[in-house]
């Protein structure tokens, strides 16, 4: 069935904007700019096999092979003691580490939203078979499918068998759940396989929810619990949890939005890292996106502003005059990766239609949709804008 949620939204926007498809058509005019990169892309995919976390397997893991495993990217050997405890260094990525399964779930999202995206553009539906085939070893076949936790997630040699702050390695499953929603509403899903791929989420919602690194992920104050909130919208409303959905709308409303952004639209918990730019521009993509996810005619996340004047429209009016001219950061450049952002953060795309505001959308149109560095892409879970805004049109 459609995501409740994201109809919903439908409604706002339009009553908001006060234009008719014939004024403007946001599909059409996102898909434009990037309609024959995604068909190339989604044409390669077709003949792709799924790739899922069984293909490779990490003997510093202590979960199995069905068990999601990645290390703690800023933990280090202690040069002064290489066999102990590894150490901290924020911001310096550690090349050494596993990384394998964060790449299959990268390249699962990247194939799920290029070919749905391709599927809303044409029609045809091998693009939506082949998003299926994938979904069926990730999800359903014993022999190659997820276990749904990420217990493993985040580990460091020597301290941890994995960490709360490793559930942000699930936030590229978004965009594959929101192409699952789209195939559902298009009757392209057997009910079978639904059905098993719903029961698949609701575990691993429960385990977002119940478990202590679940919780632990939730009460972080920074983009990890913007992020986590952002995974446990989608999912709730994948397999209609109301419960869950409203419990998000009011962490985002009551919690996120008010304890991590200032009375000027900043991130200071985000400015005060090592890579300032790039984790203020990553944290406004995921708040935007939960307000895509969790709004509803009777929850408007995008109009929401606190009493101090705190709201969505404030944090892009602060990063976008950065986003235009990087060079008049006011801060340190970020320790790595400094010359890869700005990218086509989703947040300006929706910021464009939600406020109306082309010079937004000229930020989205004039950046990288498709960057290739490894941390770049692990930062920027929403690739696919089109599988969004086909529920907004």
């Amino acid at each position: 069935m459609p995501n409740s949620s994201l109809v919903a939204l439908l409604f706002i926007w339009t009553a908001s904007l006060s234009c008719s498809k014939t004024d403007i058509d946001h599909f059409e005019k996102t898909q434009q700019v990037i309609q024959e990169d995604i068909l190339k892309r989604a044409d390669k995919h077709l003949s792709e096999k799924p790739i899922t976390i069984t293909a490779q397997y990490s003997s510093r893991s202590a979960g199995g092979i069905h068990d999601f495993y990645s290390e703690g990217d800023y933990w280090w050997p202690d040069s002064t003691n290489l066999d102990g405890p590894y150490v901290r260094r924020d911001g310096m990525t550690n090349p050494d580490n596993f990384v394998a399964h964060r790449e299959a779930v990268m390249r699962f999202s990247e194939l799920a939203g290029n070919l749905t995206s391709a599927f809303l553009m044409t029609k045809e539906d091998k693009y939506a078979d082949a998003v299926i085939r994938h979904c069926q070893a990730w999800f359903i076949d014993e022999k190659t499918k997820m276990n749904p936790h990420m217990l493993y997630a985040q580990a460091i040699k020597g301290r941890v068998t994995g960490r709360g702050i490793g559930i942000i390695d699930g936030i590229h499953f978004i965009e594959v759940v929101q192409s699952l929603i789209i195939l559902d509403k298009y009757g392209k899903l057997d009910d079978e396989d639904i059905a098993e791929i719903r029961n698949w989420f609701s575990e691993f919602l429960m385990w977002l929810t119940e478990h202590p690194y679940g919780i632990k992920e939730m009460n972080t104050k920074n983009n990890h619990a913007m992020c986590w909130n952002m995974q446990a919208g989608i999912y709730a409303a994948f397999t209609n949890n109301e419960d869950i959905l409203n419990s998000c709308r009011n962490n985002f409303t009551q919690t996120l939005l008010p304890n991590q952004m200032a009375t000027d639209g900043s991130f200071p918990l985000e400015l005060a890292r090592t890579k300032p730019y790039g984790y203020a521009l990553f944290n406004l993509d995921a708040m935007v996106m939960n307000a895509v996810i969790l709004s509803s005619e009777n929850h408007d996340l995008f109009s929401f502003e606190t009493q101090d004047g705190k709201s969505i429209r404030k944090g892009l009016e602060y990063m976008a005059p950065y986003v235009a001219d990087k060079s008049t950061w006011q801060l340190e450049p970020d320790v790595l990766y400094w010359e890869e952002w700005p990218v086509a953060h989703p947040s300006f795309l929706v910021g464009s239609f939600m406020y109306n505001k082309p010079d937004y959308f000229e930020l989205w149109k004039s950046n990288n949709h498709f960057p290739e560095v490894f941390e770049v892409k692990r930062n920027m879970p929403i690739k696919s804008p089109l599988i969004w805004i086909d529920m907004l049109n």
